[in-house]
């Protein structure tokens, strides 16, 4: 076995793991007979658990740009589409996942979160990464929806953080209710807040625009 094939399969093997049982509930020797591989190559590799982690993260962050926030986010798209599309994709996900595991796992990333942030700092600075990152596709989004009149002006960061914030709890009902159907149920509401939102807005600066012209 190659080095480089034995690290993939380490990482294989912790997007796996971790993502289906938790981090506390998954050691190196779990991890090491996953991937078909000694103890002595892990540490090769990986000086602790952790640090298999935290490259995972990176890698499972890879794999989720390519598969859903790089396509769902795709310039053609009008703004309410883009995140249309990006529901539907976390939808499609989670039901692949039930389909094979029986369970609905929610998102990695977020599972890591209410795991270990107040337990491990390194852990906690990689996921928030991941997040703010989650977030910049989404300022993107609002900016390009702002410039050509599909939303009035806003506070764009604080919308931004209030969808991320609104898509991880998505995602923690689906996996409580074990039902990926609640993720296409709530994926209105998001649509539905959002435009609640833009309506007042416009209001509020129509009646600002009035009162200065009297």
């Amino acid at each position: 076995m190659g080095q480089v094939n034995t690290k993939e399969r380490l990482l294989s093997s912790a997007l796996d793991l971790i993502y289906a049982r938790s981090y506390g509930n998954v050691g190196v020797q779990d991890l090491c007979e996953h991937a078909g591989v000694k103890k002595g190559s892990f540490y090769h590799f990986f000086p602790s658990k952790r640090d298999l982690t935290l490259a995972a993260l990176d890698r499972q962050w890879e794999i989720a740009k390519q598969r859903v926030w790089d396509p769902a986010f795709a310039n053609h798209l009008p703004f309410h589409k883009k995140l249309q599309r990006c529901f539907d994709l976390f939808y499609e996900h989670q039901c692949g996942v039930k389909k094979r595991t029986g369970l609905v796992q929610g998102c990695p990333f977020g599972n890591l979160a209410l795991e270990l942030s107040t337990q491990d700092e390194p852990i906690r600075r990689k996921v928030d990464h991941i997040f703010r990152e989650c977030t910049t596709y989404v300022e993107r989004m609002l900016h390009e929806a702002i410039a050509v009149g599909e939303i009035p002006k806003q506070d764009i960061s604080a919308t931004a953080k209030a969808v991320i914030a609104y898509m991880e709890g998505v995602m923690l009902m689906a996996k409580t209710r074990n039902e990926p159907n609640v993720i296409k149920d709530l994926r209105q509401g998001l649509l539905r807040f959002l435009q609640a939102e833009s309506a007042v807005t416009g209001r509020l600066r129509a009646g600002n625009g009035a009162k200065k012209g009297v």
